[in-house]
């Protein structure tokens, strides 16, 4: 190849790009207020760092939980594989802009009638050429950032790629944790279901110890056994539920989860979870993956526009080669075999009915689309973090008023049998402060559940923490 097309085709990758029709990037002023309203009367933090999902789940049988959905479950592998073919996609883009290297060889053969040829005798010319040399198939010149701006966009789908499979990995833990959660739950309501089963037991056959010596009405028995139903109906109710809960969180951990690692009850949600701001500012926001899948996708929808850009202006195209040819294969890298060629083309649209500037008005659209789906993302993410904050400001005073209520109606059973054995309570007194307690207890255990799962729903709004 001669130094001067080698030249070329070496500055050829350096003078490209040298312009970019892309419009400048800006980041869109996010269309919601600078911080998420709180219940607390508190001002919100600037910018609080999230913790890890490990911090934030202190429960090691959660975590380890966490770590098993992690490993096995499909939907991790899928964005992943998502990754590696946007990744792949952005590379293969990428690669147009640097010429490519072909080494080639060849023979070809002819026979010309000596008709044709107008050489006396019988016969024909027969003719082999042999070649080999490096070739330099066509490689456009991106003076006017068409191809960068391809490659700007892939480069930025591999990123929203990236993005979506962290979204996908605070979802699952999420939904992981808030399964966990349940099962801890129906498990405090059938415990709960269990204890008022056996002393509705009790009630019931003391009950009707006093109707066969004529101290106590039928009314009073019939009155036991209804409560002793209900408590037997929940208690077969809440199994069910139990074992629905396990199928669930197996099905999305995607393996077996041991009886060590399942919770007993809805334990108290501050030895489980670690506890998350009461306010943020929005700022906080634009760092979750899912809001930095839109914008990513917004970039790319921008570097679009360029190269519809540079559609209206001329393509320069660039091809050599340079090597050997020889008649005879001996003589092909013999001196004066040497041989080379280029070629160089430039492309300017005429006329194409309009394909070029409506291309351009379809990528103008296209980054519309995609910043209103970035404004979406945010205000998506706003309401849900201000959702999750408004429920958490008023979640302890429940808990609060629901565990007083507990207390208090533990106590009344405790007075009214008390008055009961001396005489001074009837057997519906007593029937009325067990079905008060025991539909206080499971108020209070599904509140517990509400305000664990508040904090999940908190924490994945925030956006999470990967490590």
């Amino acid at each position: 190849m001669r130094p001067r097309l080698a030249l070329a085709l070496a500055l050829a990758p350096l003078l490209a790009g040298c312009v970019s029709l892309a419009p400048p990037y800006k980041r869109p002023e996010p269309a919601v207020p600078p911080a998420v309203a709180n219940g607390y009367g508190q001002a919100p933090q600037a910018a609080p760092r999230l913790v890890s999902w490990r911090a934030f789940f202190g429960d090691p049988r959660l975590a380890q939980v966490v770590e098993l959905g992690l490993a096995h479950n499909q939907d991790l592998p899928a964005a992943v594989a998502n990754v590696e073919i946007a990744r792949a996609g952005w590379l293969t883009q990428r690669a147009q802009l640097f010429p490519s290297l072909n080494g080639e060889a060849g023979v070809s053969g002819s026979r010309t009638p000596t008709s044709v040829v107008g050489v006396p005798g019988g016969g024909g010319l027969t003719q082999r050429i042999y070649t080999a040399e490096l070739a330099v198939p066509a490689y456009e010149v991106d003076l006017f950032g068409r191809v960068r701006s391809l490659t700007r966009a892939a480069q930025e789908q591999y990123f929203a790629s990236r993005s979506a499979r962290d979204a996908a990995q605070i979802s699952l833990v999420a939904q992981i944790a808030q399964a966990w959660l349940t099962v801890g739950s129906d498990r405090s309501l059938q415990a709960i279901a269990g204890d008022t089963l056996a002393e509705a037991n009790a009630s019931l056959a003391l009950t009707q110890a006093k109707l066969d010596h004529g101290e106590a009405a039928l009314s009073d028995v019939d009155r036991a056994r209804s409560l002793v139903a209900q408590a037997k109906f929940d208690l077969a109710r809440y199994a069910t539920q139990v074992a629905q809960d396990r199928d669930a969180l197996e099905l999305v951990v995607g393996a077996p989860v041991g009886d060590a690692l399942l919770p007993a009850s809805v334990a108290d949600d501050a030895k489980v979870m670690a506890e998350l701001p009461t306010g943020v500012a929005s700022s906080v926001l634009l760092a979750r993956p899912d809001v930095l899948q839109a914008e990513d996708q917004l970039i790319g929808a921008n570097a679009n526009i360029g190269a519809a850009r540079a559609a209206f202006f001329p393509q320069i195209s660039l091809t050599g080669g340079g090597g050997f040819t020889s008649a005879a294969l001996s003589g092909l890298f013999s001196g004066g075999a040497g041989a080379w060629s280029y070629a160089a083309q430039l492309t300017q649209p005429i006329f194409d009915a309009g394909r070029n500037r409506a291309g351009l008005e379809q990528a103008k659209a296209q980054r519309d689309l995609a910043e209103a789906n970035y404004q979406k993302a945010i205000q998506t993410a706003f309401r849900e973090v201000a959702d999750a904050l408004a429920q958490r400001a008023q979640i302890d005073a429940e808990l609060s008023a629901e565990q007083a209520q507990v207390d208090a109606d533990a106590d009344a059973v405790r007075l009214i049998q008390a008055q009961y054995a001396r005489g001074a309570a009837s057997e519906l007194d007593v029937l009325t402060a067990q079905a008060a307690l025991y539909g206080a207890e499971q108020t209070l255990t599904t509140a517990r559940l509400l305000k664990a799962t508040n904090l999940v729903s908190l924490y994945q709004a925030l956006g999470g923490g990967l490590s």
